[in-house]
C-alpha cells in the first residue's frame, strides 16, 4: 500500500471505530454503566488487593482486556474510541498495524484474571477493532480471590464481592445453621466484618456474667435473638425500609445501632424503638415525598 492508500485506510478505521462507539453509547443510554470501561483504580478500591507481583513480559488475550488505568473516560467497555481529539494517535497506531510494524509491548496490571492497562490504550483499541487476538504485555499482578469477568460493571463487581464475603461469613461462622436465617444481605462490602464483631462484643459482655468461656456458637445465637433480630423487628413494625431505596434490613440493622450508641451517649438512657425513628427521619428518604409518589401511582392504576 502506498503512504497516501495507508493515511486513508487508517482514517476510515477510525472513523468506523468513533461510529461503533456511538451506536453502542446509544444503544446502552438507559443503562449507561453497560457502555463504560472498567476503571481500575475504582475496582482496585473496591477489592483492596493484598500486594502485587512483577510477571515480566508475556502474551495477553485481548479479550481479557477490562479496563484502564488513567483512559478510561476515552475509550468504552469494548475499547472503541469515544474522543475524536484520540483521532491523530489513534490513527499512528493504525498505520502502524497495516504497516506490519512491531511495537513495543503495552503495559498491564493484571487483577482477578483480567487485565487494565497502564499504558497503551490506543494500542489495545486499535488491535481490538482490528480482531488482533492476542497483544505482548508487560504485567504487573495484583492479588485478590474475586474472579472479574471483562463485561462486569462496577455495580457488578460490588455484589461479587459481596457474595464472596456472604459466603466466608456463612461458612466461617455457620451463621445460617444456627440461626435458619439465609437473608443477611448487605448493599456494600465490609459488613459482614462488622457483624463479626458485633456478635464477639455480645460474647464479651455475656463472659462477663458466667464462668466458663462461653463458645461463640451460643454468643452468635444469643446476639441474633437478643439484638439482632429485635432490631429487625421494630424495621418492619416502622416500615423503615421504604425510606432507604436500594438498601437492606441488615443495612439499617448496622446504621441504626450505630445510631443509637450515639444517642445513648449524648441522652443517657433511650429506647431502642425511638433511636430508630429517629434515624429514619434524620437520614431516610422524605417521607412526603414517598407518600405523594405513592398516591400518584395508586391513581394511576386506578385511572385505567
Amino acid at each position: 500500500m502506498t503512504i497516501d492508500s495507508v493515511t486513508q485506510q487508517a482514517y476510515a478505521d477510525f472513523s468506523r471505530a468513533r461510529g461503533k462507539a456511538i451506536l453502542s453509547q446509544m444503544q446502552n443510554f438507559m443503562n449507561t454503566d453497560r457502555d463504560k470501561l472498567l476503571s481500575f483504580h475504582d475496582v482496585k478500591d473496591i477489592l483492596k488487593p493484598r500486594n502485587q507481583v512483577y510477571m515480566g513480559n508475556r502474551t495477553v488475550p485481548i479479550n481479557m482486556v477490562a479496563g484502564s488505568e488513567g483512559r478510561y473516560h476515552d475509550f468504552n467497555k469494548y475499547f472503541l474510541p469515544r474522543r475524536e481529539h484520540l483521532r491523530q494517535r489513534w490513527q499512528k497506531v493504525d498505520e502502524a498495524h497495516i504497516k506490519d510494524i512491531i511495537l513495543p509491548p503495552i503495559l498491564l496490571y493484571e487483577i482477578g484474571g483480567v487485565y487494565f492497562v497502564r499504558d497503551g490504550n490506543h494500542r489495545v483499541s486499535v488491535a481490538k477493532t482490528q480482531g488482533v487476538e492476542f497483544i505482548d504485555a508487560e504485567v504487573i499482578s495484583l492479588t485478590t480471590e474475586i474472579n472479574i469477568k471483562p463485561s462486569m460493571t462496577i455495580e457488578e463487581l460490588t455484589y461479587a464481592l459481596i457474595a464472596y464475603e456472604k459466603n466466608i461469613f456463612y461458612n466461617e461462622t455457620l451463621f445460617g445453621d444456627l440461626t435458619e436465617c439465609w437473608d443477611l444481605n448487605f448493599s456494600s462490602p465490609g459488613r459482614y466484618d462488622v457483624i463479626y464483631n458485633h456478635i464477639l462484643v455480645h460474647k464479651y459482655y455475656l463472659n462477663e456474667d458466667i464462668e466458663e468461656e462461653l463458645h461463640f456458637n451460643d454468643a452468635l445465637v444469643s446476639w441474633y435473638n437478643n439484638v439482632f433480630f429485635p432490631v429487625i423487628t421494630i424495621i418492619r413494625e416502622q416500615w423503615l425500609l421504604v425510606h432507604f431505596p436500594g438498601r437492606t434490613e441488615s443495612d439499617l440493622y448496622v446504621w441504626i445501632i450505630k445510631h443509637w450508641d450515639f444517642l445513648k451517649k449524648k441522652y443517657g438512657t433511650y429506647s431502642l424503638a425511638k433511636a430508630a425513628g429517629d434515624f429514619s427521619r434524620k437520614y431516610g428518604q422524605d417521607k412526603g415525598k414517598f407518600k405523594r409518589t405513592l398516591a400518584m401511582l395508586i391513581g394511576k392504576i386506578f385511572r385505567k
